[in-house]
């Protein structure tokens, strides 16, 4: 179980922010249907969602390694929303262009300064980094479901009812921010603890993050539409891979942190990926219904690896927490919308599955980055000091 409450609110704000990303490809069916989207055109909002996070995800990590930020973590999830609730009100595809790059300016200031907290409240294990990261997984596997209720049945002009989830996670947050009002009203503490960074290991892994990227994103866009395509199905058909994509996440993370406490991370994200590139070869190639097994094996070899990406980039940068989680963490999710009008571009001259074929190298890429990676001392370990035991959390806010 996670250590104490504000981990578990954490990872349930988690999931109302990262509804929104999964959003942006849930969407993207009822876009090409309502609008009749090229593959090319579809992929762009995608990207308009990834472009701004990609550049403002480390940008933001910078400054809450200088500051600190908790307001971000309300003003993010209500801008996150607002975005994508808005991104259905209007048929002028630049107007929705913009909802959906403010929804990704949203996504971008939440996961820097919430990935510092959580490792505040969890100090810095893996099982509530894992906990943390399960809240973003499950709000992935909900975006589906959501955006099918609202959107299917009401067509684009429904969306502003999506901003939902934005409202409650803002509040959610609210007792955390207090319970941890301690260590973040006297600066970045976490970010300034000691410690020799090891810039070489963190450049390896975010170029391994950067794949992984790829591949999710590339995934999340049009496994809905290949799936259809080769299981004949209707919308539904294409919802439930893309469900079933995101809920494997869910599983993947728990699982990551429980082999981590077996064997060193490392060694759990090299066989991860390796497991990774077989799945993705089948989710191109198989036809078939078991094509939703290999839909939900390539989801967990990509989220085994996730959560355990952050605590790492923060141990191989650990005088800039910050800034490892906004590019371990948030990068992990928006880089990969940059490759997203390639493969349409791809698929509009050729077809979907072959457009999909380059996907299966982005794990094995990533393996081989992982091979020459060390793994580095763990928070509170080496010559850093262990943080006091829950100094930040009054008696009534524990689990």
């Amino acid at each position: 179980m996670p250590r104490n409450k504000s981990i578990i609110l954490l990872s349930i704000g988690h999931a109302c922010v990262d509804v929104y990303q999964g959003a942006v490809a849930a969407l993207v069916p009822f876009f090409i249907a309502e609008r009749e989207y090229t593959y090319a055109a579809a992929s762009g909002i995608v990207l308009a969602a990834s472009l701004l996070s990609s550049v403002a995800q480390p940008l933001f990590g910078v400054l809450t390694d200088r500051w600190s930020m908790p307001w971000l973590l309300p003003v993010s999830t209500i801008l996150g929303g607002v975005g994508i609730g808005l991104s259905g009100i209007s048929g002028d595809y630049a107007v929705t262009l913009v909802f959906v790059a403010i929804a990704g300016i949203g996504v971008a200031a939440y996961h820097p300064e919430s990935a510092r907290l959580a490792r505040i409240a969890s100090r810095g294990s893996n099982s509530g980094m894992g906990w943390f990261s399960l809240g973003g997984n499950l709000g992935f596997a909900a975006a589906p479901i959501m955006v099918a209720v609202v959107v299917a049945n009401g067509g684009l002009a429904f969306t502003p009812l999506l901003v939902l989830p934005a409202l409650v996670g803002s509040v959610l947050c609210l007792p955390v921010l207090r319970a941890l009002n301690k260590p973040v009203s006297g600066g970045s503490s976490a970010s300034g603890r000691k410690g020799v960074d090891d810039k070489v290991s963190f450049l390896k892994l975010s170029l391994a993050v950067i794949c992984r990227s790829v591949l999710f994103i590339g995934l999340s866009t049009f496994v809905s539409l290949h799936v259809e395509q080769r299981l004949g199905g209707g919308t539904a058909t294409g919802t439930a891979a893309l469900f079933v994509l995101y809920l494997g996440g869910a599983v993947g993370t728990v699982l990551g942190g429980k082999l981590a406490d077996r064997w060193d991370r490392v060694t759990v994200v090299r066989w991860s990926y390796l497991v990774t590139v077989a799945s993705t070869a089948g989710v191109v190639f198989i036809p078939g219904p078991v094509l939703y097994l290999f839909v939900a094996m390539t989801s967990a070899g990509l989220y085994i690896p996730f959560s355990l990406q952050v605590t790492l980039g923060q141990d191989y940068l650990p005088t800039r927490v910050g800034t490892a989680s906004g590019i371990t963490l948030g990068l992990t999710i928006s880089i990969g919308g940059l490759a997203t009008p390639v493969l349409g571009s791809i698929a509009d001259a050729t077809s979907l599955q072959t457009a999909l074929i380059p996907l299966i190298a982005m794990p094995a890429l990533a393996w081989l980055l992982f091979l020459s990676l060390p793994e580095p001392a763990v928070f509170g370990q080496a010559d850093q000091p262990a943080p006091p035991a829950e100094p930040s959390l009054t008696p009534t806010d524990q689990a």
